[in-house]
């Protein structure tokens, strides 16, 4: 095994194992707090379906490119490769509509408490279970398509029509069809775009506007504390900023491979590398910034310093 696989496939296993534990550790907190009579917001159920579509792109895609890393080229074979590219597609949709929705729903649950504000807030919040639904039909339907343009490696593909994803080889023919399909599958991406930039910039302007009010109120020597609203928006915000700026990095990397017939072996690592980036920072930015986690973690870190305490004395 060439040194360079090596880096490669450590590199990968470290993040798939980072990404997994952290959401993981998300969903596992998410379920013990609401077993232990915590009150979670409405939004939460959104970011559980979050972490469950982060951990579904992890595990089709990190694990594959890892294991073609370390020499296991023909692990996947046809069927599994297809399956795999359509499970990460759908993860990856998936993240998107929910990061779509959480940033969407923040943006409704800050608003201003006028009449309509009040209404559209409750009338928003009966529907988040649809909503979540619908993020995951559209992306199973959408994404439908997605497997005819791979197959497994022990396929007799000619050798002019295909090219190399370390764990699957793409086809090559059809690219005038390839790019209608590509355009239809980036359409719900670009509406989720479209809201979350809509939606983070109401979000920031309500924050300032509130800031403003805050400081007319109070002295300036006085910083009031932040609500929970506004901590709540500031990680939704952090969030998406994050989420924009790989995804951005993704698509660039994804348009690259598709133009090119013979991408290079560095192209389809990095891309891989870069869609794997927000699954895997996506829970430890929600578990900074959640106020519910950090109560459960608080007392048990006292806990845990000062049975050390007894014990050193």
């Amino acid at each position: 095994m060439a040194s360079r696989d090596l880096v490669i496939g450590v590199i990968f296993l470290t993040q798939t194992v980072v990404g997994i534990l952290g959401n993981f550790s998300l969903l596992y907190h998410y379920l013990f707090l609401s077993f232990t009579g915590c009150r979670l917001r409405p939004t939460d159920l959104i970011v559980k379906h979050l972490v469950a579509a982060n951990s579904l792109s992890l595990l089709c895609k990190g694990v594959p490119q890892m294991m073609a890393a370390f020499g296991w080229n023909n692990f996947p074979g046809d069927f599994g490769c297809k399956l795999l590219f359509y499970l990460h597609r759908i993860g990856r949709g998936v993240s998107i509509g929910s990061t779509c929705l959480l940033s969407a729903f923040q943006a409704i649950t800050i608003s201003p408490q006028k009449a309509r504000g009040t209404k559209l807030k409750r009338k928003a919040l009966k529907y988040i279970d649809f909503s979540i639904f619908l993020c995951w039909t559209v992306y199973i339907l959408a994404n439908i398509i997605c497997p005819i343009h791979v197959t497994g490696k022990r396929n007799n593909v000619s050798i002019s029509m295909r090219k190399d994803l370390q764990y699957c080889l793409g086809t090559t023919n059809n690219k005038i069809t390839q790019l209608l399909h590509a355009v239809l599958l980036s359409f719900p991406d670009v509406l989720c775009l479209g809201l979350m930039v809509w939606a983070s910039g109401h979000m920031v302007f309500i924050l300032h506007r509130h800031r403003q009010r805050v400081q007319h109120i109070h002295s300036t020597n006085v910083s009031p504390r932040s609500s929970p609203e506004s901590r709540a928006t500031q990680s939704i915000l952090v969030l998406v900023t994050t989420f924009v700026c790989f995804y951005s990095l993704s698509s660039i990397c994804q348009v690259f491979i598709a133009v090119f017939d013979n991408p290079s072996w560095l192209l389809v690592s990095v891309s891989a590398f870069i869609s794997g980036c927000f699954p895997t920072a996506c829970p430890f930015v929600l578990m900074n910034c959640n106020s519910c986690v950090s109560r459960f973690y608080l007392p048990w870190l006292r806990n845990t310093t000062s049975t050390k305490v007894i014990t050193n004395a």
